[in-house]
C-alpha cells in the first residue's frame, strides 16, 4: 500500500482552545452506548477544523478528506473484522507524521459507527495539543506513565470532532523507550483498544531514523505506516525504516508534502 497523501491543509493559526474530556471511563460496553458518550456538544466549525490543518466533509478540502478516507479504507481492510492499533510512523523528522496521524484518527471519526483515540507518543517533539488547541492542563502521557495512581481518564481529552479523542504526549522528555515498553503503557493501550470494540488507536510516534522509541512503540500495535516528507527522505533511508518492522505489521508509506 502506498498512497500518495499529497495535502495542501491552510496553516494554523492560534485562537482558540478546545476544554478536556475529565468523564471517567465506563466498562466496555455496546457500540451505541460508547458513541453516545463519545457526543461533541462543542463541535468545531470547517473553517475551525481547516485552521488545525484538520480534514472535514465539505467540499473545500474533500480531495485532502478522500486521501485519508483511501487510506482509513485500505487499514480496515489489513486489520479484518477487530478494531485495531495503528502507529504512523515519520521516516525523519519534520516529515509530517503527525499531521497524517491527525487527519487519519479524523478519517475514523468520520465513520459514525467508529471513534478514534489520537495518542501522542512523541514527548521530545509533541504537537497534536496545540494543534488541536487542546488545554492539556490534567498532563498526558508522560504524567500517566510516571504516575502509578493516576487515573486514565484525566488525560483524555475532547478535540472539537465528534468521536475523536486525545491522549496528549505530556511533559516534554528525551528519554521514553523505557516507558514505552512498560507493562503499565502496554495496560493502557490493551484497556484502550478493549473497552469498546469500535474504538481505534492511532499512535503518533517519533521518527524512526536515529531512535528506538518507534521501534519500541511498534511492538504495540497492530499495524505501521510510516511516512516519507517530500524532499526530507532518500530510497535508501525509506527502505532502512520499512526494514525496522516486522513485514507482517507494515502496512505501507505515505508520501506527504506538508510538516
Amino acid at each position: 500500500m502506498q498512497p500518495n497523501a499529497t495535502l495542501e491543509p491552510q496553516a494554523a493559526t492560534l485562537d482558540k482552545l478546545v476544554t478536556p474530556d475529565n468523564d471517567r471511563i465506563p466498562n466496555r460496553t455496546d457500540g451505541s452506548r460508547s458513541l453516545a458518550l463519545l457526543d461533541e456538544p462543542k463541535a468545531l466549525t470547517a473553517r475551525e477544523l481547516e485552521d488545525r490543518r484538520v480534514i472535514h466533509r465539505n467540499d473545500t478540502v474533500r480531495k485532502h478528506a478522500d486521501a485519508f478516507r483511501e487510506l482509513r479504507t485500505r487499514l480496515l481492510q489489513l486489520g479484518g473484522d477487530r478494531n485495531f492499533v495503528t502507529l504512523v510512523a515519520p521516516i525523519s523528522h519534520g516529515s509530517g507524521g503527525s499531521f497524517v496521524a491527525r487527519n487519519l484518527a479524523a478519517a475514523f471519526a468520520f465513520d459514525d459507527s467508529k471513534t478514534s483515540l489520537l495518542v501522542d507518543c512523541d514527548a521530545l517533539h509533541p504537537s497534536q495539543h496545540t494543534a488541536l488547541r487542546v488545554d492539556a492542563g490534567q498532563g498526558g502521557l508522560m504524567d500517566y506513565l510516571d504516575d502509578n495512581q493516576a487515573d486514565i481518564g484525566r488525560i483524555i481529552y475532547r478535540t472539537g470532532v465528534p468521536r475523536l479523542r486525545l491522549i496528549p504526549s505530556g511533559r516534554q522528555r528525551e528519554m521514553t523507550g523505557e516507558a514505552f515498553s512498560s507493562f503499565r503503557m502496554r495496560a493502557m493501550v490493551d484497556s484502550m483498544r478493549s473497552r469498546y470494540p469500535d474504538r481505534y488507536l492511532i499512535l503518533d510516534s517519533p521518527s524512526v531514523l536515529g531512535s528506538p522509541d518507534a521501534r519500541i512503540l511498534s511492538e504495540l500495535a497492530d499495524l505501521v505506516v510510516l511516512v516519507a516528507g517530500y524532499g526530507k527522505v532518500t530510497p535508501e533511508n525509506v527502505d532502512k525504516a520499512v526494514a525496522s518492522f516486522p513485514p507482517d505489521k507494515v502496512a505501507g508509506v505515505v508520501f506527504n508534502h506538508i510538516p
